[in-house]
């Protein structure tokens, strides 16, 4: 092939044509609609992930990387704890108390109540480590989530009557365990359901409260958990199991994940569409150019050339149109990273600011599906054009 002769005639084609301007505009709306679609499936992918990764981020410090639970009463003991902290001295453990309560001020509101370490517990959330920095703190005191904080309307070291789940007898009755205990601060993590759902207190002070000796659990932190959490599933006694912050939360994130997937595949709708341009605008050219390619063919050119030429011509236009889709993708997340568009509510997403959050193999796959949606919208007019008829375009065109 002379690559010459190929490079010479491309250019020339891909100039605008003042005698057939139709060809050019419509080859300048195929690059349009390529760079549309690349630009948007790079900001909405990115928007997609960011989100993800928020949600994960939050999900992660509540919900605890691992957690180790007992299925019965009595499973998880003070000799259990010292095993694990001896044989995983890479990872941090803080072991829990569970259980529900209603807290009275003015109103009744039920919560789920941890009694934790507070010392250790702040090693492992940061979220309840901002809660009580420079707090001084007794056994029957008790962090909120700033949602019920506000909700209950008081004040910080303010005293509310908590009712507990468990129960006493009374005479030849029984009566629910209640307690009056001081709220010293509140955490804010950011998630509704958390920060009205959820609240804190001293382990010990607990302990007292409900008559217990043993743990409900341990909250495990841990750097690798998906590789952490099976050497775990080895050393688990009887009545004792153990599970993932990504299995407490395996439907939600499949639905992001499919959510992904199927708007990936809905914005690249947009590239086919867009491809559809290159088709038309190469079948005109073809159309109107069949004097020139049958004499260009006459003159030595052969069928392979000629094929070439117009699936070079295609390419072009949406190689341009995929790095102009990536330049608009790129200042499209810079600018929704640098300035306030939309303000989201931060009880349902978690943050206020749209994050963005592009991934490689995002990237990868985006800028590779539409390629290959131009090389197959370039492969059958340029299989058209190297079918010309020589001898009949020549005698009567």
């Amino acid at each position: 092939m002379n690559k010459k002769f190929i490079s010479f005639i491309v250019k020339k084609y891909l100039k605008f044509d003042k005698t057939q301007p139709f060809i050019s505009i419509s080859f300048i709306l195929a690059f349009l609609g390529i760079m549309t679609g690349v630009g948007v499936l790079i900001i909405a992918m990115s928007i997609m992930n960011g989100m993800d990764k928020e949600f994960e981020k939050k999900l992660t410090i509540m919900n605890y990387p691992i957690t180790i639970y007992s299925k019965f009463n009595g499973a998880i003991t003070d000799s259990y704890l010292h095993k694990l902290e001896k044989k995983y001295p890479n990872l941090k453990f803080s072991p829990y108390i569970q259980t529900s309560a209603i807290i009275k001020k003015n109103q009744m509101n039920g919560v789920i109540l941890y009694g934790v370490d507070f010392n250790i517990e702040k090693n492992i959330n940061p979220i309840f480590a901002k809660a009580i920095q420079n707090i001084k703190y007794k056994k029957f005191d008790v962090v909120l989530g700033k949602r019920l904080f506000d909700d209950i309307g008081i004040v910080k070291n303010d005293k509310v009557i908590m009712i507990f789940s468990s129960s006493d007898p009374y005479g030849i009755d029984v009566a629910p365990r209640m307690k009056k205990v001081r709220v010293i601060s509140y955490f804010h993590s950011g998630l509704n359901a958390y920060d009205k759902g959820i609240a804190y207190m001293p382990i010990e002070g607990l302990k007292v409260i409900l008559r217990k000796t043993h743990y409900t659990g341990i909250h495990v932190y841990s750097k690798t958990p998906f590789k952490d959490i099976k050497r775990l599933q080895q050393d688990l006694p009887f009545g004792v199991g153990v599970i993932g912050w990504w299995q407490q939360n395996g439907n939600f994130f499949a639905a992001l994940k499919m959510e992904k997937r199927a708007l990936f595949l809905v914005l690249l709708l947009i590239i086919v569409v867009a491809s559809l341009n290159i088709i038309g605008s190469l079948l005109m050219m073809i159309m109107n150019r069949r004097k020139e390619i049958a004499l260009m063919m006459s003159l030595g050119a052969s069928k392979k050339e000629i094929r070439v030429i117009f699936f070079r011509l295609g390419l072009v236009v949406g190689v341009l149109g995929i790095l102009a889709g990536i330049t608009l993708g790129g200042i499209g997340i810079w600018a929704l990273n640098t300035f306030d568009f939309i303000s989201l509510p931060a009880d349902v997403y978690g943050t206020t600011k749209i994050p963005t959050d592009l991934s490689l193999v995002d990237f990868s796959l985006i800028v590779l599906g539409a390629f290959i949606v131009i090389m197959l919208s370039s492969i059958y007019p340029a299989k058209k054009a190297s079918e010309v008829d020589i001898l009949t375009t020549l005698r009567f065109e």
